[in-house]
């Protein structure tokens, strides 16, 4: 079998621009996660950026702060769960197109 080293590097320059592709689209996934039934909410980002915090006034108690500190943990924590679910969702669909023109053996070649 003849291999011809341009054409994996046009496809290795195909399959970086998939990359920035999906990178971009990583910026745009979003999800919210929230505690102790929505009193505290968190927004973040599928580049596992947090962008804003919500706290309720009830959440804010000056005798339990350890009480607040937990509720943003743990809905940074649900944050993040739903954010790798969702790369996931979106990992899948891209490996499962595949890497065209890629010689039999590499992976992901269709």
């Amino acid at each position: 079998m003849n291999i011809n080293p341009f054409d994996i590097l046009k496809n290795a320059q195909k399959l970086q621009e998939q990359m920035g592709a999906f990178q971009e689209k990583m910026g745009a996934i979003a999800a919210t996660g929230s505690a102790g039934g929505g009193m505290v909410e968190v927004d973040m980002n599928g580049r596992m950026e947090l962008l804003s915090i919500r706290i309720a006034k009830e959440a804010v108690n000056p005798d339990d702060v350890e009480m607040l500190q937990d509720l943003i943990t743990a809905a940074f924590t649900n944050g993040m769960e739903k954010i790798k679910e969702a790369l996931n969702r979106e990992l899948g669909a891209f490996a499962a197109s595949g890497i065209q023109g890629m010689p039999p053996g590499f992976p992901g070649a269709l």
